[in-house]
């Protein structure tokens, strides 16, 4: 059984975390999950109270931000992965210049160091120069860069299938096998 971390920030994006939990659960994975204080505001504005609580009932271990003395503050809490889905860019910011604000930053740090998959699904419109040299930071020190860009190939019918995929290829990105995930079949022309 996997470990997993998800980390929700104060970006823009709580239905891909919501479908992200989802396949972690259906998966078997275990599932811990943290919140920044304005993760949980932007969360109950774009997935509602329920969808809150729904993705609050799907984690096993659900930790407070202010709470440093809990597992994934640790590099001896053993998890296997985490995903800040989405991260805003303060947080990467932060993680990127080793700034500890919070539990999402020193948990964050610990897979840094600790050298296990860590990645940022930044989510921010246009990019400046500062978010852009804090993503080549933080994958220089190991992160995985990984926007939060909707596809469109897979042809989906609505915004929950559009969020399914990208969660969908975060978790196959870290070997969580999703059932149903389209795979990209090209069609073939003779020369």
């Amino acid at each position: 059984m996997k470990k997993m971390m998800l980390a929700i920030t104060g970006a823009s994006g709580s239905l891909y975390a919501l479908k992200f939990a989802q396949l972690v659960k259906e998966s078997g994975c275990e599932l811990h999950l943290i919140f920044s204080e304005t993760g949980v505001e932007v969360a109950e504005f774009e997935i509602g109270k329920a969808g809150l609580n729904k993705m609050e009932k799907l984690a096993d271990f659900l930790y407070n931000s202010k709470n440093f003395w809990s597992l994934p503050a640790s590099g001896l809490g053993i998890l296997d992965a985490m995903v800040i889905l989405p991260c805003s860019m303060g947080t990467l910011g932060a993680i990127a210049n080793g700034l500890s604000n919070n539990l999402i930053h020193r948990a964050a740090e610990c897979f840094l160091k600790e050298q296990r998959p860590l990645v940022a699904a930044v989510r921010e419109t246009p990019l400046n120069k500062i978010h852009i040299h804090n993503m080549l930071a933080l994958a220089e020190a190991g992160g995985t860069i990984f926007p939060a860009m909707p596809a469109f190939y897979s042809m989906p019918k609505d915004i929950d299938q559009m969020a399914l995929f990208f969660a969908g290829r975060i978790a196959q990105f870290l070997g969580i096998k999703v059932k149903g995930m389209p795979t990209w079949e090209p069609k073939r022309t003779k020369n």
